[in-house]
């Protein structure tokens, strides 16, 4: 299956049409080839009774729907001839290739864009279409819950299924509606159509889907430019409220150079444990607070990196006529600090990271955190992060509570074990998050010639 698009404004595009026809697609929904209520039916699997009740709070079939598009504008008319062509094209011969469908030899003028998200370009008359497939399979999914979902919706149509979970991984519950042109359906298993007549823009993903999967930077853009940042993450959302005043961009702040570097790392096929986003931003929450200098913070992501002081001590002697990158208002301009004294300083540092998990994971001390901010969000009252959130962060950075020369977790290979890190190894999340600090005050931008190459 396929999601082809062209790269320019349809008019009048889809998303108007569905917008406009939002509170009529509500009371008058179409029969499908297989009920009448425009409600999801069974397939001819299994015994003929009736599915099975499923558990509270799992994916509930009754709320499915299948719309006709014709009885609300929505015809061929609205897609372009070449994108048409396309699709047509692809549902006889299309076939699987690095995640994307398609086959070179159907189409002269293709190529193969990212290696993260990969996507097809076809260059069609004066027309460039993209193609992208429904989804990417994780090395490590968990093959035991998948096999839960299949028989809790056991007796359900594959289709249905199919496109029910492909929308669960969805990040807004508009983005999660499907139409098929070649039946004229409109696909809703998210109550995006609800959505869009409310002019509501509501979340299908929980935040680890969000940010853990190699997009993190985008993700916060999105969700701040539609005001569920201040919700979800409310001290990150005024952070950069306060700091994109008089700005036209926010690529050269802190916190959105630390997700860009952590995106890198990561893809959909490989992605990190919650808490190591939970880990960036809680130390990133103690340098907005507490403002240090840019050797010292150099000198704490290096005893990440390295597992001891004597490494870091090393790695910073060798380092120390690099360049030094300035952020406002976590750094403190020029460095000043000697190596002879950076321990006591670094050592300062951990404990203020330490203290600052409190910040993500407990109300009251978000609500004062926020109080720094000129113009805070409101306050929900409501914290992401759970208690088990909180021991898993307070192992990553309880460690350095004592003396750093004490701290010893020096590694032969310093390559991430992305085995380890999707189990939340503290010991693998340190590593990862040191690397992401470190590249950040070095400048490093993310490595755009590798993850989005052209590959032809």
């Amino acid at each position: 299956m396929t999601t082809p698009r062209r790269l320019a404004d349809l008019s009048p595009s889809l998303l108007s049409r569905l917008r406009s026809a939002a509170s009529s697609l509500l009371s008058r929904q179409y029969s499908t080839d297989k009920g009448g209520d425009g409600t999801a039916r069974r397939n001819g699997r299994g015994s003929s009774s009736a599915p099975r009740p499923l558990r509270p709070g799992f994916v509930d079939p009754s709320k499915w729907r299948h719309f006709d598009s014709r009885a609300f504008g929505i015809n061929l008319d609205a897609i372009p001839k070449d994108a048409l062509f396309v699709l047509k094209k692809l549902r006889r011969e299309g076939c699987l290739i690095f995640g994307v469908i398609i086959k070179k030899n159907i189409f002269r003028q293709c190529m193969i864009v990212g290696r993260r998200f990969p996507i097809c370009l076809l260059k069609m008359n004066d027309s460039v279409i993209e193609v992208s497939s429904f989804r990417t399979v994780g090395k490590r999914a968990n093959k035991s819950k998948e096999r839960d979902y299949l028989e809790e919706l056991n007796g359900y149509d594959d289709g249905d299924i199919l496109r029910c979970k492909n929308s669960m991984r969805r990040d807004f519950t508009i983005n999660g509606l499907f139409f098929n042109p070649m039946n004229y359906k409109i696909y809703d298993y998210v109550n995006g159509v609800r959505d869009m007549r409310k002019n509501k823009a509501r979340l299908t993903m929980e935040m680890n889907y969000i940010l853990s999967y190699g997009a993190a930077e985008p993700s916060v853009r999105l969700l701040r430019r539609y005001g569920l940042l201040d919700i979800l993450l409310p001290f990150q959302a005024a952070y950069l409220s306060d700091q994109m005043k008089g700005r036209s961009s926010d690529k050269d702040l802190m916190l959105m150079k630390l997700l860009a570097n952590l995106d890198r790392l990561f893809s959909a096929d490989r992605p990190c444990h919650c808490s190591l986003w939970m880990a960036l931003l809680v130390f990133h929450t103690a340098l907005v607070i507490s403002p240090q200098d840019t050797l010292v913070i150099r000198a704490f992501a290096a005893l990440l990196y390295f597992g001891s002081w004597e490494s870091a001590i090393e790695f910073l002697k060798e380092e120390e006529a690099g360049p030094q990158v300035p952020f406002v208002p976590e750094t403190l301009g020029p460095s000043q600090t000697k190596l002879d004294d950076l321990m006591e300083q670094t050592s300062h540092l951990a404990s203020l990271v330490n203290s600052s998990v409190l910040a993500l994971t407990c109300s009251d001390a978000l609500e004062q955190s926020l109080a720094r901010f000129s113009e805070p969000p409101q306050f929900s009252g409501v914290v992401l992060a759970s208690n088990k959130d909180r021991s898993r962060l307070m192992k990553i950075f309880g460690t350095f509570d004592s003396d750093l020369t004490s701290h010893d977790e020096r590694r032969w290979l310093h390559k991430i074990d992305y085995w380890s890190l999707k189990d939340g190894s503290p010991a693998e999340v340190r590593f990862a998050l040191g690397k992401v600090i470190l590249d950040t005050m070095s400048d490093k931008s993310p490595c755009e010639s590798v993850e989005d190459a052209l590959v032809f």
